[in-house]
């Protein structure tokens, strides 16, 4: 039996602990699943947390990490993208990345995995993730003792419009599964970049936190993020910007959900990812 390939779970990365926290959570508890080690790297940043604040185990990147593994003999690799949609990350930067490296090492194997959201064919019909989604609303009206409040859920806001597709799937998706209990289902982003090329991401978070029916009462915000860092979880800019339209004076109560990365049932997605990457052709190396 051929020895299982080495596997890289990758994140976009973060100058938070808690995010490289959450990443590792997240790699321990798919590595149960599999029955494999899987190694939690990002893409970008996280080797700027002082070890120190990482207890004393410092975060890895995916490409010093994967040009160490190819230069110790591994010729077998999976990387699984913890991304939702597929994003430039995906479709450009490490396709690049690791074909560059695999130029010094042509008879290496080292196959990119899909995103969590597949939008073709039967995959469009899974709804793990916004099962994921409405049992985080769930347990906040839980914790809040809240009911039926309206509810927005919010992306980072990309220039990909496949990624922003996956935002609104998953809100269709969300409302059909709170459609008994929730005020209102509405999408939102927390950001875009200036032009008309750009206006899938609309409304912002801030302008739909405005708008009625969203601008007064109680309102769940849903994180649709992964891990907290800058932008989910304390003291991110989404709470930011809660704080903000809740200082406007008309009534306006909002909660957070928890980010989505541990969450059992996403979990279960990487592990049908991991099997994917078996069907996908390998990365090329560039000339």
């Amino acid at each position: 039996m051929p020895s299982p390939p080495l596997v890289f779970l990758v994140d976009n990365g973060s100058l938070r602990p808690a995010a490289t926290f959450s990443l590792r959570r997240v790699a321990n508890a798919l590595s149960g699943r599999l029955g494999i080690p899987v190694r939690p790297v990002s893409l970008l940043h996280s080797s700027g947390i002082a070890a120190g604040d990482l207890e004393g185990q410092p975060a890895e990147l995916l490409e010093p990490a994967l040009s160490r593994a190819l230069g110790a003999g591994a010729r077998s690799v999976v990387i699984l993208p913890l991304f939702f949609g597929p994003s430039a990350a995906l479709t450009e930067y490490i396709p690049e990345r690791v074909g560059a490296l695999l130029r010094g090492c042509p008879e290496a194997e080292v196959r990119l995995a899909p995103p969590l959201v597949r939008l073709e064919g039967r995959e469009r019909n899974d709804l793990r993730l916004a099962r994921a989604l409405a049992a985080r609303v769930e347990a906040c009206w839980q914790e809040r003792g809240w009911s039926g409040t309206q509810v927005v859920l919010v992306d980072h806001g990309t220039p990909q419009p496949a990624v922003g597709a996956v935002r609104a799937h998953l809100g269709r998706q969300l409302a059909e599964l709170l459609a008994g209990s929730a005020a209102g289902v509405h999408v939102a982003s927390m950001e875009r970049r200036a032009g008309d090329a750009y206006a899938f991401n609309e409304p912002l978070l801030e302008d739909r936190l405005r708008l009625p029916p969203c601008d007064q009462g109680r309102v769940v915000v849903a994180q649709q993020f992964l891990s907290p860092g800058r932008h989910a979880g304390p003291g991110g800019d989404l709470a930011a910007i809660c704080a903000a339209a809740e200082g406007t004076g008309r009534g306006l109560e909002t909660a957070l959900t928890e980010p989505l990365g541990d969450h059992p049932l996403v979990i279960e997605v990487l592990v049908d990812r991991y099997q994917d990457a078996a069907h996908v052709p390998p990365v090329r190396a560039t000339a």
